[in-house]
């Protein structure tokens, strides 16, 4: 038997199970400790507006502009039976255990048929209640008997946590198949005034502006609102219907009681459901719970053996509790009624009588702000198999009411288990639901739909959890910060993005709390996207300047690449250049090998060439206009560019300068081989001359090697500085063919190479008096004179000897036709 490769039968198993126990073979050293293979991050990619979002939880979500072929047509509109589905799948869970049948709603009729009547003329209406009413089961009732009333039929949606936004894309969705497609605000407008349905919106949470904004974005909606008296109500001069719901009758009270409890009642429980019913102003909530009382008395009254039979466990009575007695018809008073004030508030008592698991889901429920866990959560979270009939008691109970696809604590149970001490480890109890939500919503199997279902569960862990968030041990990771960076990426690919909005701002915060900046950068990074995909370019510039400054800190490359994705899309949508910086313009070391990105700003215009112009070259400049850039147009000029072409543009600008000096020194200077610079000594004497205001060497005095020395001429009439008429001057000596036809020192008609030996220190010869004529003075380029043109002289190479006695040989150079680096070589300007 090989100890590394056993065999089937060992697991008495055939050999033919492909079963998890069978193991490849290994070499006989491996150990059985091998790495698991790690998770692919699951991405998706969804259309929102003209943008085309990849929601990558890893290094961020990466937006750009959506390319053609990419872009969804026009949704198309769900079919009756497709509606029924979507609308089957919006109720909320049947809690498991032993149902209770409905309660009937009494004394309603009467709204009932007017509500009816209205929404079949087309009507909006909100109900107005006080909570514990019965709103939701008359909507329930209403919503039946409107099924035919309109083209899209019957639409049930809740308000609760919702804007009027997410409500026109709530809308959006029951009606149009458009998966992974948020369109637009002006889409999204043009498509809900095509919806012709009766809208059946519960537990709405604004009023006034917003909901006139939510009625006439849908003109062939009619909308039946149910909201409570703190919610604003419409305006003044708003078309929507008003129908007010109060209490039941005295009558209808006690008829309700005897429905939940299931008998008549005796005259005593009477009396007591009379002062009740005094305390409770009639609401049906108050007496439903009241009824729940009678029934635990009952089942106290009887003993555990009728408890038992129904298959309800052991510890439904807890230890506490008063023993339980088997009473005959004639002890009816050993179990005495709860009082008035526990049937005011009864969640305590109640509570005390249900199961562990039912307390424990109540825990629960207080430290997630009154949100119920779904049924499927509550065996992990409380630690019991069967936990999840927890619910149905609670339900029974009517501690519990059905909000939207969930249940939430009814009306005024959440103060009164918090005065009874459910409250005192609120911290702990979110802790522990965090965690699992944590792993439950990063599980490969988990669609984000199903994590968009659990939002405000997830949500109110995160509210409570966040201001108690402190920086983790080294090696370990903050709860928080795991449960938004697993919740976000969920809920913007399920397109709750209210919800992601808050998972975001709740996971910066947490990250901020925790020190941990890597965390943080991404939140930010997620929100800059996020108002970018909502228009908000100010924020999303912000938000995204933040996070690129994070990410550099931590080195994070390929995260810094995908915020500058972005930035670059802000700022070609904003038509505002970005600034220069790490933030915008400054490359990332190695960002290349991981993945290319496009610069900031667009791929920039690159350096002008140089424009011939004659026989010389300018160099070409376009500046920007000085008037006002329009908005949606990006500003040009250098701005645009990134660091490193502003520097190689500087550099060029500057070789260009360099270039064209040292070419107008070659065609201003002095071309006379016997220049008196060349054959000065180390002592020069220098004198006036007699020809010009300039001070020069005297042409009587030689140098220091014994040769003549000759000064320069007067500037001839066309403002040029030509040779001596002195035949025998060793600068007019040439071949025959290298000299030019004409006499000397006119003008000719073409330019001629001439022989220059750059100067070792500035020579006086070739400064000028400024009391010159004004033809003699030199011009800018700007503004040339037709008679400055540089003096076309032809000399054979000539050998000269320098002060130091080195002889040196002069290259030929072209000449320019601009005498400002003239003036510049006049009054001492050494290159």
């Amino acid at each position: 038997m090989d100890p590394i490769n056993r065999e089937p039968e060992e697991y008495g198993q055939d050999g033919d199970d492909t079963s998890s126990r069978q193991r490849p073979p290994r070499e006989p050293l491996t150990p059985d400790f091998g790495q698991h293979t790690p998770a692919l991050a699951r991405t998706v990619q969804l259309v929102t507006g003209d943008f085309l979002l990849t929601v990558n939880p890893v290094d961020g979500s990466e937006i750009e502009a959506c390319p053609p072929g990419q872009r969804p047509g026009r949704p198309a509109k769900l079919t009756a039976a497709e509606r029924a589905e979507t609308a089957r799948a919006a109720k909320p869970p049947v809690p498991p255990g032993l149902n209770r049948p409905a309660l009937p709603l009494l004394e309603r009729q009467e709204e009932r048929e007017r509500l009816v009547r209205l929404l079949a003329r087309g009507r909006s209406v909100r109900l107005t209640g006080p909570s514990g009413s019965g709103r939701s089961s008359l909507l329930d009732l209403v919503a039946e008997d409107c099924l035919d009333l309109a083209p899209d039929g019957v639409i049930r949606l809740t308000g609760f946590h919702r804007t009027a936004t997410d409500l026109l894309h709530d809308l959006f969705y029951a009606v149009y198949d458009a998966p992974l497609h948020r369109p637009a605000r002006d889409e999204l407008l043009t498509l809900v005034r095509e919806i012709g349905a009766v809208v059946v919106l519960d537990d709405i949470e604004f009023g006034g502006a917003a909901l006139e904004e939510l009625l006439d974005a849908t003109p062939e909606c009619a909308f039946l609102v149910a909201a409570t008296p703190e919610i604003p109500a419409p305006a003044a001069d708003s078309v929507i219907e008003e129908v007010f719901l109060g209490g039941l009758q005295r009558s209808g009270a006690v008829e309700v009681l005897e429905h939940a409890v299931g008998r008549v009642l005796t005259e005593e429980e009477a009396n007591w459901a009379g002062d009740l019913y005094f305390e409770s102003e009639g609401l049906p909530l108050r007496f439903v719970q009241a009824g729940a009382l009678l029934r635990q008395r009952d089942e106290q009254r009887v003993g555990t053996s009728v408890v038992e039979e129904f298959g309800v466990f052991q510890d439904m009575v807890p230890a506490d509790a008063p023993p339980i007695t088997t009473l005959d018809s004639d002890e009816d008073d050993a179990v005495p009624l709860p009082s008035l004030g526990e049937a005011a508030a009864p969640a305590p008592l109640l509570a005390s009588r249900l199961s562990t698991s039912a307390r424990a889901t109540l825990r629960f429920a207080v430290a997630l702000g009154g949100e119920v866990p779904h049924q499927a959560h509550l065996p992990a979270l409380v630690g019991d198999t069967h936990a999840d009939a927890a619910l149905g008691e609670l339900a029974a109970c009517g501690l519990v009411s059905p909000v939207g696809s969930r249940y939430r604590l009814a009306a005024g149970v959440q103060t009164q288990l918090e005065v009874a001490g459910y409250g005192d480890e609120i911290e702990a109890s979110a802790l522990i639901a965090g965690l699992h939500y944590s792993w439950w919503a990063g599980h490969p199997s988990v669609t984000p739909e199903r994590v968009c279902a659990e939002a405000d569960a997830l949500l109110a862990a995160l509210t409570v959890l966040v201001p108690a968030t402190t920086p983790p041990g080294e090696g370990e990771e903050s709860a928080t910060v795991e449960l938004a960076r697993t919740a976000a990426p969920a809920f913007a690919a399920g397109l709750h993005w209210s919800a992601w909005e808050r998972a975001l701002r709740s996971g910066a915060e947490a990250a901020q709390l925790a020190g941990n900046a890597s965390e943080q950068a991404y939140f930010q990074h997620e929100l800059g996207v996020l108002a970018l995909c909502e228009g908000d370019l100010d924020r999303a510039r912000a938000e995204l300047e933040s996070s690129i400054g994070l990410r550099d800190t931590a080195a994070d490359k390929r995260g810094t690449v995908a915020g500058r994705r972005a930035l670059a899309l802000v700022a070609d949508r904003s038509g505002i250049t970005i600034g220069l910086g790490a933030a915008a313009g400054e490359e990332v070391p190695d960002a290349r090998y991981e993945e290319s990105a496009s610069p900031p700003g667009g791929t920039p215009t690159p350096f002008p060439p140089l424009q011939p112009s004659g026989d010389t070259y300018t160099l070409v400049a376009h500046q920007a206009s000085a008037g006002p850039t329009p908005h949606n147009k990006a500003r040009g000029g250098l701005r645009g560019y990134a660091r490193r072409n502003l520097v190689a543009a500087g550099a060029g600008a500057l070789l260009a300068a360099v270039l064209g000096t040292v070419v107008t020194l070659g065609a201003t200077s002095n071309n006379n081989a016997d220049n008196p610079s060349d054959k000065v000594g180390p002592n020069p004497s220098a004198s006036q001359g007699n020809s010009d205001d300039s001070l020069g060497a005297d042409p009587a005095k030689k140098g220091d090697n014994g040769t003549a020395s000759s000064s320069p001429t007067n500037p001839g009439p066309d403002g040029t500085y030509g040779t001596s008429d002195d035949p025998t001057s060793p600068s007019n000596s040439g071949t025959p063919s290298d000299k030019p036809s004409g006499t000397s020192g006119t003008k000719s008609p073409t330019p001629s190479r001439s022989t220059t030996t750059k100067p070792s220190s500035p020579s006086p010869s070739t400064s000028h008096s400024p009391s010159t004529s004004p033809s003699t003075s030199p011009t800018t380029s700007e503004s040339p004179s037709p008679s400055v043109t540089p003096s076309q002289t032809s000399t054979a190479p000539s050998t000269g000897t320098s002060a130091s006695g080195v002889a040196s040989s002069s290259a030929p150079a072209d000449t320019t036709s601009s005498a400002a680096p003239a003036s510049s070589i006049a009054s001492g300007t050494v290159i």
